[in-house]
């Protein structure tokens, strides 16, 4: 089993300005273990598929993260922001399942 030691984004909506809202990304590090590490192609309309990692990381949570899990949007692996998918709180961890790229959206 591979070690994990990144950062998590957690998205908050605030108004930028009367009527906009963006998302305000804060980024904690956690450690954990990678228990699923695979990599497959999505096939799409475009010239080239998407490459999407079908893994699951366990990480040890704090108080921050079991109050805020639901806005975890991605996970920094490899030096590229992943998306969260879903999330399942086994306390004293959370699995994190990952998808694609995190695009900011």
């Amino acid at each position: 089993m591979a070690k994990f030691y990144g950062a998590i984004g957690y998205a908050f909506q605030s108004e930028t300005s009367p009527g906009v809202w963006e998302d305000q990304i804060t980024e904690k590090n956690y450690r954990g273990d990678v228990i699923l590490n695979q990599q497959r192609w999505q096939q799409s309309e475009k010239v080239n598929d998407d490459l999407n990692l079908d893994n699951s990381v366990s990480v040890v949570a704090d108080a921050y993260a079991y109050s805020n899990s639901g806005y975890m949007r991605y996970i920094v692996m490899n030096g590229k922001k992943w998306k969260i998918t879903s999330l399942a709180i086994n306390r004293p961890r959370i699995v994190l399942q990952i998808g694609g790229l995190y695009n900011g959206g």
